[in-house]
């Protein structure tokens, strides 16, 4: 049976100026979520005091689109969102990353994380998902990793925990030097392994515990 996507203004959710013009729009009603079921639109806008994204997340009923979450956002830095579908949890449901910043450095890709819940059928944001820049699902670990770039760099390793990342390890490399932090649970660290290695300058790792580079 055909179905049809229902179509919203974005006039309401936007400061009304005569200058915001819709900048860029994803769809995907094919992968997200339960697919064929779920579907979501990210639109970037830009008025006169800034640029705004909207998502918008859809569950079907019946032939239409039944609108479930609507959530906006001021963005920081004038780039684009390339918003991206993929598992971070390994549930087998697909969730959204889209940026929302620029970064300091040009390595770092900062990114909302939206996380979905099948049991209430939502969006779950992340909420300091954009404290962690090039996430990515690590599938050797079943976990999400991060990669932060500076004048070294550090590997996290995270585990979802209802609406956060929490971190469980660190991996730094700055100076030669290798830094392997363990984090508990309440956010205690501890040093569990210093070694000198010039060659693994940065490198993003896939485990702490042994080493192993991607």
């Amino acid at each position: 049976m055909w179905f049809f996507p229902v179509v919203c203004s974005f006039i309401l959710s936007i400061p009304r100026q005569d200058t915001t013009r819709l900048e860029e729009r994803f769809v995907d009603s094919l992968h997200i979520g339960r697919q064929h079921h779920n579907k979501v639109e990210v639109s970037q806008f830009r008025a006169n005091d800034g640029i705004y994204v909207i998502i918008k997340f859809y569950a079907r009923a019946r032939t239409r689109w039944s609108l479930k979450q609507r959530i906006q956002f001021r963005k920081g830095g004038d780039i684009d969102c390339e918003a991206k579908i993929s598992d971070f949890n390994h549930d087998g449901y697909k969730d959204l990353t889209c940026i929302s910043m620029e970064a300091a450095r040009g390595a770092n890709e900062v990114r909302r994380l939206y996380i979905y819940n099948k049991e209430k059928d939502r969006l779950v944001y992340m909420k300091n998902s954009e404290h962690y820049p090039n996430i990515q699902y690590n599938s050797y670990l079943n976990c999400i990793d991060a990669w932060l770039v500076y004048g070294g760099c550090s590997t996290v390793f995270l585990r979802i925990r209802a609406d956060r990342l929490q971190e469980t390890a660190t991996v730094e490399v700055f100076d030669g030097l290798v830094t392997v932090t363990k984090t508990d649970k309440y956010g205690k660290e501890k040093v569990i392994k210093e070694m000198k290695c010039d060659s693994l300058n940065m490198t993003r790792f896939k485990s702490y515990k042994p080493l192993i580079p991607y």
